[in-house]
């Protein structure tokens, strides 16, 4: 377990691990309940609102079928996607908890700068908001601009502990999936400090993959989704089989598996 990541209360195989499992495995009430149930017994704790906010976030991307490999192995499908439907309850709940996440952040930030699990709430809540933005509501450059400061609260808790794996997703996602764009577009967006090296982002999701904690099987997908994407279909196998295996009732592993096969 990442050092002083998570709250002393919360060590491996807690009510919040089975939250997140439940999620991957698309019980989403289940994954609700015992994330509300956290942020009772744990009501300062901001990682709980987090964790609720990602549930109702993985809800939509499973509902709209946004997390598929040919949604992202295609650069001009991902350009000319269209605005899915949102569910504007959904969204209200999802915002609730970011707020609540940011609130109880902040005071636990006010009272110790150097709170790792306040820290990586922010990281977390940042990151969840980036990617609704994105593939939810289209709205690209507002999302490139949360993802910039969840890379930078992301660098600045590795750099003095890292150790704290499931940060690099956040660093991880920007160098990937801007590392991708064509080269006169990393150019331009180096002018705005993004981190455009593809090859670094694949490196930083490993860590994740490898050692994080509750973003680990997020990353080991999004690597299935980047192995799809430069033809490597073997390592794709592999990581959406351990997936599948892991969480048997999320079906987009074994169509996604399907797909390769």
């Amino acid at each position: 377990m990442a050092s002083g990541l998570y709250p002393p209360t919360a060590p491996a195989g807690s009510a919040l691990d089975n939250g997140y499992r439940q999620m991957y495995n698309l019980g989403f009430p289940e994954a609700h309940n015992t994330f509300r149930e956290w942020k009772a017994a744990h009501p300062s704790d901001p990682l709980g609102p987090a964790s609720d906010a990602a549930a109702y976030l993985f809800a939509e991307f499973d509902r709209l079928h946004i997390l598929q490999s040919e949604f992202f192995s295609d650069d001009r499908e991902f350009k000319l996607r269209s605005k899915p439907s949102t569910d504007a309850g959904t969204k209200q709940a999802f915002l609730k908890q970011l707020d609540e996440c940011e609130r109880l952040a902040n005071g636990a930030l006010s009272r110790d700068p150097q709170d790792k699990n306040a820290i990586f709430a922010k990281i977390l809540g940042l990151g969840l908001h980036s990617d609704y933005l994105a593939l939810i509501e289209k709205r690209d450059l507002q999302s490139l601009n949360i993802m910039k400061a969840g890379r930078t609260l992301a660098l600045d808790l590795l750099a003095r502990d890292p150790s704290c794996y499931d940060a690099y997703l956040a660093v991880g996602v920007e160098n990937y999936m801007l590392g991708i764009k064509p080269a006169p577009v990393r150019w331009v967006l180096s002018w705005t400090g993004a981190q455009t090296d593809k090859e670094q982002g694949i490196r930083e999701l490993k860590l994740t993959a490898e050692k994080g904690h509750y973003l680990q099987p997020f990353a080991r997908l999004l690597l299935a989704v980047a192995a799809v994407r430069d033809k490597d279909r073997n390592k794709a196998r592999d990581l959406l089989s351990g997936l599948a295996d892991e969480f048997p009732n999320n079906q987009l592993y074994k169509r996604e598996l399907a797909r390769l096969r």
